[in-house]
Parts: structure tokens; sequence; C-alpha cells
């Protein structure tokens, strides 16, 4: 769950404090602050400081986003932003018939966001 915030501190905060989150990994890079948090089972939960606020856009995984990206196009799908890219691979954003936003994305980097946690110059690794 990719969900967007006005104050990335706070937030941070109160994910991992507050409601006793699971910091998987942060940092705050490519022009935006992302934090991971574990809440149970299920998606993590990531909060973002380029993502406006209020937004929750859930993001699943495909195995090829070239394809899948053809597939869902030859059946009038249409994506709003894209290819963009998040720390695991090319992203590509769109909405349903509704306005829900959703995202789907190759992961062709699966321990990007891991290693960047990792990262003794990323700030935000020391506040787990």
């Amino acid at each position: 769950m990719y969900i967007g915030t006005s104050d990335f501190e706070s937030d941070f905060h109160y994910y991992q404090s507050v409601l006793g989150g699971q910091l998987q990994w942060a940092f705050n890079r490519f022009g935006a602050k992302v934090a991971a948090f574990e809440m149970g089972e299920g998606p993590l939960t990531l909060i973002a400081d380029h993502l406006a606020s209020p937004v929750c856009i859930p993001l699943y995984e495909v195995k090829d986003l070239k394809v899948k990206v053809k597939e869902l196009k030859d059946r009038g799908w249409k994506e709003e932003k894209g290819p963009i890219e998040i720390p695991n691979g090319p992203c590509f954003m769109f909405k349903d018939t509704s306005g829900n936003s959703y995202g789907i994305f190759e992961n062709v980097r699966p321990f990007a966001a891991e290693d960047s946690y990792k990262d003794s110059h990323n700030k935000y690794r020391m506040m787990d």
C-alpha cells in the first residue's frame, strides 16, 4: 500500500511508535522520502512524501511489465502515468472507472529498498 504523507517525519513516528509498525526500510533518494512498515500480515505499508495526501494506492507486482501493459492496453486499459521508477523497478499508475488509483510494477531490483535502508549514508537508517 503506497500512502501519501504531508509530514513525513510525523507520519514516520506515528506508523513506527504509535501503531507499532516494524520498519523494513527507509530512504531519502530519487527526490523522495519513503519508508516501508510491516503492520501485520499482508502487504507492506509505504509512506511517501512525493504523493499528495490523503491517498492510498495498492501496488501489484507483475512478472513482465511490458507484456502486462500490452495485454491490458489490448483490452482498453490506459495508464495515467508511467513508466516511472520506484525502488524495485518500473511502474505504471492507473485509475479504475471510479477514479481509484492503482499501480503495477516489475520487481527488477528486488533488494533495492532493503539495500538503501542498509546504506550508512541514509539518514533514515538510524530512525528504527
